[in-house]
């Protein structure tokens, strides 16, 4: 430790500290347990109230402008900026997609066309209520970003989380710290901060897709929300114990089958080596992690730069994310809405239920398949059946299926994280079918 100043341990202890702070340290406010961060967006959301929604239809229409113009200026229009040529120059699904989502949003905020793209329990639902959320998460989520990615505190738990994450899920210990800002955060601060790791070049194509659909686990404190909505919130323990263990059954099976095992150990760019693990002779777990994290820390130079990247982090989710979760959200609810797709999709599973003496089993199959378009959806649909075993199954299962279009589905397909809507559809199944007769089973020994 001897070619380390002061200083350079400053630069990783302090900006770390309040980095674990702001992402994962529990606050209590008089509306439950809380993170920093979620604080700040609150209070955000609750000072532009009246605005937001202006606000976000207008950043999906700029996107979609923007990225006509790319397409038609050709790729070199933004080549003196390559962070706005990546953002704005995208593939022609991209394109169409962001120009169906502002024409969505603009059909919402001005209450345009059939009332199913703007009522209350669709457009209304992303434009004037989750999009509202997203607004003010990206917006401090990444501002203070590269207060976990950049001072060494994913070297420093890379190392020692190694070998626990390696041998039971076949991951790099640093993705731990993903895992735990989303388990005490949110969902789209795992996808985001996995997104970005993939792209420096830290994740193969395989870690970051399973990282990402896996490890991107549905925040403490919307468990909450959902368990609240289904009248069972005097269970919060034994709930999040259910979701937590079916969830870790979960996350040992799926990195294990397809898809997410055919995905390539292949990293983005040939430039990318990923992250040697061996200690060398001379250092224990602890110390070669601390010193990994004070390399790390010695790079930052500049805080110009870091409010730079923390920009550039909040650009890149507004406009990257916000249109993917309008089209497909808006899209996914609308089915759900006003079609009886998902009952039909649920039919198979009645007899399944039946055989796990599930009661009302028909009411809970319209609700297993319908999480896929937002997760909400199961609580707000199994709230009225009378049994609470029935209820407490259709929480969990949906807090543990994980992947929901209209936030986590449509960021991961937003973000640069290679899985495909296809991908999403087949994981989805498979964590239904790996979790719900462990929850089952649960439920009836505490019922």
């Amino acid at each position: 430790m001897k070619n380390y100043s002061i200083i350079d341990h400053l630069k990783f202890i302090i900006p770390s500290l309040i980095g674990i702070f702001m992402f994962m340290i529990p606050i209590g406010t008089a509306d439950g347990v809380t993170i920093p961060i979620a604080i700040l967006a609150d209070w955000v959301q609750e000072l532009l109230a009246a605005q937001l929604s202006a606000i976000m239809m207008i950043i999906i229409v700029i996107t979609a402008i923007m990225t006509l113009f790319a397409k038609f200026a050709g790729k070199e229009a933004f080549s003196r900026t390559p962070f706005f040529q990546q953002l704005f120059y995208t593939s022609n699904f991209w394109t169409v997609t962001r120009i169906i989502a502002a024409i969505f949003a603009v059909m919402v905020y001005f209450q345009l066309g059939p009332e199913a793209v703007y009522s209350e329990d669709t457009g209304g639902l992303l434009l004037d209520g989750l999009l509202h959320v997203l607004f003010a998460v990206f917006l401090f989520a990444g501002l203070f970003l590269p207060l976990l990615m950049n001072f060494g505190l994913l070297e420093l738990f890379g190392t020692l989380m190694t070998k626990i994450m390696r041998p039971l899920f076949r991951l790099p210990g640093r993705s731990s710290v993903d895992a735990l800002a989303s388990w005490v955060g949110d969902g789209t601060i795992g996808v985001l901060l996995t997104s970005k790791q993939y792209e420096e070049g830290y994740y193969s194509k395989r870690e970051a897709a399973v990282i990402g659909t896996t490890f991107s686990i549905v925040s403490i404190t919307f468990s909450l929300v959902v368990l609240s909505e289904v009248g069972l919130a005097h269970m919060f323990v034994p709930f999040y114990l259910t979701v937590a263990f079916a969830g870790f059954i979960a996350a040992l099976i799926m990195p294990r089958i397809p898809p997410l095992s055919r995905k390539a150990d292949t990293f983005i760019s040939d430039d990318s080596k990923g992250i040697n693990e061996a200690i060398p002779a001379g250092d224990n777990v602890l110390s070669f992690g601390y010193k990994n994290a004070l390399d790390r820390a010695k790079k930052e130079k500049s805080v110009y730069k870091f409010f730079k990247e923390g920009a550039q982090n909040i650009l890149d989710m507004w406009m990257g994310v916000a249109p993917v979760v309008m089209a497909f959200g808006l899209a996914a609810l609308i089915i759900a809405e006003y079609t009886p797709l998902f009952t039909w999709l649920g039919a198979p599973f009645i007899p399944l239920l039946e055989l796990m003496q599930v009661p009302y089993a028909a009411e809970a199959s319209e609700t297993i398949l319908i999480g896929f378009a937002d997760m909400f959806l199961p609580a707000i649909i199994g709230s009225s059946i009378e049994a609470e075993i029935t209820r407490f199954i259709i929480a969990a299962l949906s807090v543990t299926q994980l992947i929901y279009m209209s936030e986590v589905g449509g960021l991961l397909l937003g973000s640069k994280v290679p899985v495909s809507f296809k991908d999403l559809v087949v994981i989805f199944l498979l964590r239904t079918i790996i979790t719900l007769p462990i929850i089952t089973l649960i439920a009836h020994m505490i019922f």
